[in-house]
């Protein structure tokens, strides 16, 4: 099958799954949820279509960590906020915002719809809405379109193989290895709480298990341009 490969690096991104108003949480890697978000932007569907936004819930997805970023965490304040039971108002609540610093990622995902494919990779080009890595503040360094981002193998070996994403630093050492994730077909791996099942007005959320492995770092160029 083939498999449409995004780049998502940026200064600032968060993948969180079990986020509440006063803590934002950040997973590792990208999350389905927030790729799923991310494609309907491009796409221009609304968050309550879930018509539209379920076929993008159906494409296998795989992750690898071309850089891991580093685990932060912000403090903000909120003033006048009412508690869930409208009993009573906070006057100021502090309030943490879990990402990951410096991070690179080579997002992928596959369905045997070619047109379909073609579809997201165009609107990844030109999105409708403003594209975020996890948040609307947290904005990509670099474009998340590539153009030679369809590829007609596999999403292990395309991820495998694809060129390494991040640019190399004077001081950096480039690594031996890289984690990749994908989503499990038999059931086995662990558990992540973010297959959507309903449109993101509803938030409902199901399982699904990724399993994680260390490949090779792929050979050829270490960058590639826009």
């Amino acid at each position: 099958m083939p498999t449409l490969l995004l780049r998502l690096v940026g200064p600032m991104q968060s993948w969180g799954t079990t986020s509440r108003f006063d803590q934002r949480d950040t997973g590792k890697e990208p999350s389905k949820s927030g790729l799923v978000g991310l494609l309907a932007a491009a796409m221009g569907i609304d968050r309550e279509n879930w018509s539209d936004l379920e076929p993008l819930t159906h494409l296998s997805l795989g992750v690898r960590h071309d850089r891991a970023g580093v685990p932060k965490r912000d403090y903000q304040t909120a003033q006048h906020i009412i508690s869930a039971d409208r009993s009573k108002i906070h006057e100021t609540a502090v309030t943490t915002r879990d990402y990951l610093a410096d991070a690179a990622f080579l997002v992928g995902v596959e369905t045997e719809d070619d047109a379909f494919l073609e579809r997201l990779h165009a609107a990844l080009r030109d999105p409708v809405w403003p594209l975020a890595l996890g948040r609307k503040s947290y904005v990509p360094s670099e474009p998340i379109w590539m153009k030679n981002a369809i590829q007609e193998v596999p999403l292990r070996e395309a991820l495998s193989r694809f060129s390494w994403i991040a640019t190399q630093r004077p001081w950096e050492v480039l690594p031996e290895k890289l984690l990749m994730s994908l989503e499990s077909e038999d059931g086995s791996g662990v558990l992540r709480m973010d297959q959507p099942l309903s449109s993101f007005a509803e938030r409902r959320f199901g399982a699904r298990f990724v399993r994680s492995e260390w490949i090779p770092f792929p050979q050829g160029v270490t960058h590639v341009s826009a």
